[in-house]
């Protein structure tokens, strides 16, 4: 889907020109802590696992988060996911693909260069896949925010990707409200995924973590496709 330049900043309305963003709203974008779990990106003392991973480790193996999701960030991802900003998929792209790669990229810009991602483990990820909507939410909201997120990330990072590798079989009730052992059932059979993964590592792109519920569950099902690692990206980390 297209989006457009907007001619002032998406937050306090000031005049910009070829950003999303001024450059004091841009700054005020909440940050994630630096020492935080590799594997569910909540705060840590010393930056190592946390409790959770530890005791009940989620399918995914780590995740990167560009942001913490907090005031002014929700403000952009309700415009987004709701109001059908979808220029804001590339700032979020653009912000998430600083993270992967290990640079401070102008979150106020609207576009990039493309960016090669080493990771940890020396090298890129094989597949970028996305958090799959289930046909009835796709056709009311009229497009999935994970794929817009995805694609252009894939062409940052010049890495392929596939949109349609997984599917949200099952329309689940909304996940808020519910405790940590109910959201885990409430997804329990929701995603399918039709690609062979095998040896793949994999990342799973989403726009915000909250429990890890969802993308625990979808990177279950892509393990179970073969995938030998998964890595959950996203925008924003709800702590």
């Amino acid at each position: 889907m297209q989006s457009r330049v907007p001619q002032s900043c998406l937050l306090c309305g000031t005049g910009v020109r070829g950003a999303l963003l001024c450059a004091g709203c841009a700054g005020d974008l909440p940050q994630l802590p630096e020492m935080r779990c590799p594997q569910c990106a909540l705060p840590t003392p010393d930056g190592g696992l946390c409790g959770n991973c530890l005791k009940r480790p989620p399918h995914f193996d780590r995740t990167r988060a560009a942001f913490r999701y907090g005031f002014p960030l929700d403000a952009l991802v309700q415009a987004y996911k709701y109001r059908h900003r979808l220029e804001l998929a590339d700032l979020f792209a653009h912000a998430l693909a600083g993270e992967l790669v290990g640079k401070v990229l102008p979150v106020n810009a609207f576009a990039g260069p493309p960016l090669k991602r080493v990771g940890p483990n020396g090298g890129a990820v094989d597949l970028i896949l996305c958090m799959p909507l289930h046909p009835d939410r796709l056709a009311e909201r009229g497009y999935n925010q994970a794929t817009e997120i995805a694609r252009r990330l894939a062409r940052h990072l010049q890495q392929p990707w596939a949109a349609e590798a997984c599917r949200r079989i099952r329309a689940t009730p909304p996940q808020a409200g519910l405790g940590l052992k109910a959201r885990r059932s409430n997804l329990r059979g929701a995603f399918v995924c039709d690609a062979d993964l095998s040896g793949m590592r994999v990342a799973l792109v989403d726009d915000v973590m909250t429990s890890g519920s969802s993308l625990n569950e979808l990177a279950r099902v892509v393990k179970k496709a073969g995938a030998v690692e998964v890595e959950a990206w996203v925008v924003a980390r709800t702590l």
